[in-house]
């Protein structure tokens, strides 16, 4: 198989259930927005979310000892599992037809190193309507704003919102932390709505305003499919149309006919910009939310075996 040659099968073959699409429409949409989709792809290592007939959906990273030789691909150090992980590059459109017949619907590529994207990943509870992820982003908003920054928005093609804003060449790090005193100034602005409380249980039924996507995070890419019903993808919105939008609407089948030939991602996306440091000093201040959540799992466990210990 060479790259002009990418063999497809099975394209009448139901998507996955609830999909209502088939392996084709997934081949087709992926052809059409190429271009717009290889530009974030584009040297980041790409992990993707497969499907397969008659099991559950699962997350590959490793790309497959079977993929193609011309396939562009990278080898990270993955300290959790202690080996390499070969992730693929998906550098041209032949890669992403190649995966697309592999039954990879979800593209997820990492933020990059330096990081050149702070992103809040906005997570409305269980059973919220859209409008309260909508609402959350425009406190980012206006958290950004008074930092002197800017980004531009996009549904998660689930419930939820990602906003993206693009910058100078930075260490992750210093990222790290500007995206957790955004996420906090966020919240205060309305904490009756919106949380950066990590632990689900914690959160009260807000929106949890999610400042972990930094460093090798990854974040699924603008026009990518999503495994849900209907076959929704990520999609680009204009900040004073949020609130008025269904996420449900953009699908494989109905998002061409909204793109027509525009990339508005591209056309959203301000121009990179600089950390303000007075901003980095302040999430250095911050608690890391993974780290401070293990600690206090740890303490409460520490605390419960106290008292069976003391009642026994």
């Amino acid at each position: 198989m060479n790259r002009d040659d990418v063999a497809l099968t099975s394209l009448d073959s139901l998507l996955f259930d609830g999909a209502e699409a088939t392996k084709g429409d997934l081949v087709a949409y992926l052809d059409a927005v190429a271009d717009r989709l290889v530009g974030q792809l584009r040297d980041r290592p790409l992990s993707v979310m497969r499907v397969r007939p008659g099991q559950k959906p699962f997350m590959q990273k490793n790309l497959p000892k079977g993929a193609p030789d011309w396939i562009e691909r990278v080898a990270i150090w993955a300290e959790t599992s202690k080996r390499e992980v070969h992730y693929a590059l998906c550098n041209d459109p032949a890669t992403l037809r190649w995966f697309a017949n592999q039954r990879a619907v979800e593209y997820h590529p990492t933020l990059g190193h330096p990081q050149s994207h702070l992103v809040l990943d906005l997570d409305p509870p269980p059973g919220a309507a859209f409008d309260v992820a909508a609402r959350t982003a425009l406190l980012v908003r206006e958290a950004l704003s008074s930092a002197g920054l800017s980004g531009a928005v996009k549904t998660s093609g689930a419930k939820g919102v990602h906003v993206f804003v693009p910058l100078m060449p930075i260490e992750g790090d210093a990222v790290a932390a500007a995206t957790r005193a955004l996420a906090a100034r966020a919240a205060a602005l309305d904490p009756a709505l919106a949380t950066t409380a990590y632990v689900v249980e914690e959160r009260e039924g807000k929106v949890f305003v999610d400042a972990t996507r930094a460093g090798g995070a990854t974040v699924v890419a603008a026009y990518s499919p999503r495994i849900r019903p209907g076959t929704p993808v990520s999609f680009p919105v204009a900040w004073d149309e949020l609130e008025s939008v269904d996420p449900r609407e953009f699908t494989i089948k109905t998002a061409l006919d909204v793109l027509g030939a525009r990339d508005p991602w591209a056309e959203a996306m301000p121009a990179p910009q600089s950390l303000p440091e007075d901003l980095v000093e302040e999430g250095r201040a911050i608690p890391v939310a993974r780290v401070a959540a293990m600690h206090e799992g740890k303490r409460r466990k520490r605390a419960s075996a106290r008292d069976e210990e003391q009642r026994g």
